[in-house]
């Protein structure tokens, strides 16, 4: 492609780029003169450059629609599936974690429960997975259980429940965190049994929890919410129970034996 700079082709060229502005093509636009001149350089055809141009500001588009996927999902942190150090968790082995990356289990409506103590990774796991389905084009949102709960009765106290319902039950994927942690207003299971129950078999959740599903009833207060709960999410659904020492205190416990091998050489099993 001839890209001589002459009267006629300066025209074009300014006459391209405006028009790229004009339907706010702007990434394409502004890559322009360096995709003319590789053009030139590589011999492309004009079919080639057009689809350069063009797959520049569809990488762009993807880009601003992954931020906005990112901010709406709420994830607490930047965990990944990959990062995962299964060497301490028990229950969980690295193909069924690659198999969860797949986000293959959203497309029928699946739903995940991680069950296990504080600090063997539920949390990391739960973000892990919104952060592989937001990748993956799905609309996801997070949250804990104490948080959607709080919600809800404010909705109800402002007569904003049916479009809070609606809020929670939008998404692809729903992640609510740290049910059993901390307890619950009384109002909580129906708020609870209500999004699932909207969201049932349509779309997915992921929920942590530290208490077994034996006990839900006593985390709800209500045995037969909790009953009508469960029958819906284990209906379709993958239950990881996890098991191991918590991360935070092993952390806690190594930095600790860096100290003293740094103060006084000797390793920390062997002080009293």
């Amino acid at each position: 492609m001839n890209t001589e700079t002459t009267p006629s082709n300066a025209s074009i060229y300014q006459q391209l780029r405006s028009h790229l502005a004009e339907l706010k093509l702007t990434a394409a636009a502004e890559a322009l003169p360096g995709l003319l001149d590789e053009a030139d350089t590589a011999g492309w055809s004009t079919t080639e450059t057009l689809a350069r141009i063009m797959s520049v500001e569809v990488d762009q588009a993807a880009a601003r629609k992954l931020a906005g996927r990112l901010r709406f999902a709420n994830l607490p942190t930047e965990s990944r599936l990959e990062n995962f150090n299964l060497d301490y968790a028990k229950g969980i082995d690295r193909s069924l974690l690659n198999e969860l990356g797949t986000c293959r289990w959203i497309d029928t409506a699946t739903n995940v429960l991680l069950i296990g103590p504080p600090g063997v990774g539920k949390t990391h796991l739960a973000a892990g997975l919104g952060r592989a389905a937001v990748e993956a084009g799905y609309r996801v949102y997070f949250t804990s259980a104490a948080e959607l709960a709080a919600r809800c009765h404010k909705a109800a106290l402002e007569g904003r429940w049916s479009s809070t319902m609606r809020y929670y039950s939008g998404p692809t994927l729903l992640v609510i965190d740290e049910l059993g942690y901390l307890a619950l207003p009384g109002e909580a299971a129906s708020a609870l049994f209500q999004v699932i129950n909207q969201r049932y078999l349509k779309t997915s959740i992921v929920i942590t929890t530290n208490r077994p599903v034996g006990s839900w009833g006593e985390i709800l207060g209500d045995t037969t919410v909790a009953a009508a709960m469960l029958d819906r999410l284990l209906h379709r659904s993958v239950v990881l129970n996890l098991d191991g020492e918590s991360y935070r205190l092993r952390n806690h416990y190594d930095a600790a034996e860096q100290l003293r091998k740094a103060t006084t050489g000797t390793p920390a099993n062997l002080l009293t």
